[in-house]
């Protein structure tokens, strides 16, 4: 009988099935959204949430399926899928169905090994079996990652800009919101939990009070982000313009760093964008190296922009000014409505700042679980030895 650490428990297998419902609730709300939008005449918000979904699924699509290729190859490097498995693979992933499909793939595995298998297995084929279980949750738990911080958090930022700009607030937007903040939040918590089980050097992230706080940490942290950038885009639509800058200086730093993920540098130059999309809104350790000093410049220049962005906005924003042709009139005052928006806006980024460094010193403190032992940095992609997804994982030692 494995450990219970070892084992792929059937509530992991019951917890796929509520992250695939979150995944389709959030893309269908979406689409939703879009559909509402180009109803009521708003094209270009259309657009923009439309855009999103599909750059969400292009990447993930890309990464899916190059991972498949890495993992379906014998020891010489030969591929062992047929053409016709592979023309259907190509095709799924066409049809932006390559995390569907790796949904099914692990639950129908998960089904047959926790329920179906009735004669005893060995040791060796037992752990074998749960291994390969972990390591499609693993791969899966990094696309949904990305997935969640290339549609779902810039989905967040472009719909709280909406109701904070333009007063954009129906039932199908705020229900829109809470399925991409749920699909966020799983994502965090679901890759943190999945890279600790894949660490060799570490324990796994205990459930209860720590994966509370640490949830707590990111969740705080990334609204208190998205309402400080939503005010500078409500300001200037020029504050695209540091969003932009902000995402280049997290590829730029994953390329500075060597990073090594995928077998093809097509598909690693893919890679290193999607870490500087991750690395615009929350802290992501790029190459398994300690990151106590990186993670606290990261967070001073959170902190920085959480504090600059309600001052910018008090200081400089203006009412719209008069059309051509009409007769100048003073800039109208603030109506309370607006003041009451401003300052709990404010107060959100404040405590949202605040408490979320809180989290982040106590869990780090207190709760992050200790490893075993340090190793030097593995090779970050395929190549590395470790069968199917785990050496994916196994590169990283902390989020």
């Amino acid at each position: 009988m494995l450990p219970a650490e070892n084992r792929y428990s059937k509530l992991r297998w019951f917890w796929t099935i509520a992250s695939l419902l979150f995944y389709i609730a959030d893309i269908g709300s979406d689409v939703g959204l879009v559909l509402k939008y180009v109803r009521e005449g708003h094209f270009l918000w259309a657009g923009l949430t439309g855009a999103f979904v599909l750059v969400g699924l292009a990447v993930t699509q890309v990464f899916s399926y190059a991972w498949y290729k890495d993992d379906m190859k014998n020891p010489e490097g030969k591929p062992i899928l047929s053409t016709l498995a592979c023309m259907r693979l190509v095709s799924l992933h066409v049809l932006g169905m390559g995390i569907l499909t790796r949904y099914v793939q692990l639950l129908k595995a998960g089904h047959r090994e926790l329920w179906v298998v009735s004669s005893a297995p060995s040791p060796e084929e037992e752990r074998g079996a749960h291994h390969r279980l972990f390591c499609l949750a693993t791969d899966l738990s990094m696309l949904k990652l990305f997935e969640a911080f290339l549609e779902s958090v810039p989905q967040l930022l472009l719909q709280i800009f909406l109701i904070l700009r333009h007063g954009e607030c129906s039932h199908v937007q705020y229900v829109c919101m809470a399925f991409s903040c749920l699909n966020a939040a799983w994502a965090l918590v679901d890759y943190r939990r999945c890279l600790r089980r894949s660490l060799p050097a570490a324990q796994e992230m205990p459930a209860g009070l720590p994966t509370a706080v640490y949830l707590l940490y990111k969740l705080l942290t990334l609204a208190s982000r998205l309402l400080a950038f939503s005010l500078l885009l409500c300001l200037s639509p020029y504050a695209l313009g540091g969003l932009a800058a902000l995402w280049l200086l997290g590829t730029l730093w994953a390329y500075w760093l060597q990073t090594s993920f995928c077998t093809r540098r097509t598909t690693e130059w893919v890679y290193r964008a999607a870490v500087g999309a991750v690395l615009t809104f929350t802290f992501f350790n790029v190459k398994g190296q300690a990151t106590r000093t990186p993670m606290t410049l990261y967070y001073l220049l959170h902190a920085a922009v959480n504090a600059a962005a309600p001052l910018l906005f008090a200081l400089l924003w203006k009412p719209p000014l008069s059309l051509p042709g009409t007769t100048a009139a003073p800039p109208p005052a603030p109506t309370a409505t607006e003041l009451w928006y401003f300052w709990a806006v404010v107060g959100a980024i404040a405590v949202g700042t605040g408490a979320g460094l809180l989290c982040l010193a106590v869990y780090y403190a207190r709760m992050h679980p200790p490893g075993k032992r340090r190793e030097a940095d593995e090779v970050d992609g395929p190549g590395g030895g470790a069968p199917l997804g785990g050496v994916r994982m196994r590169k990283f030692l902390q989020l």
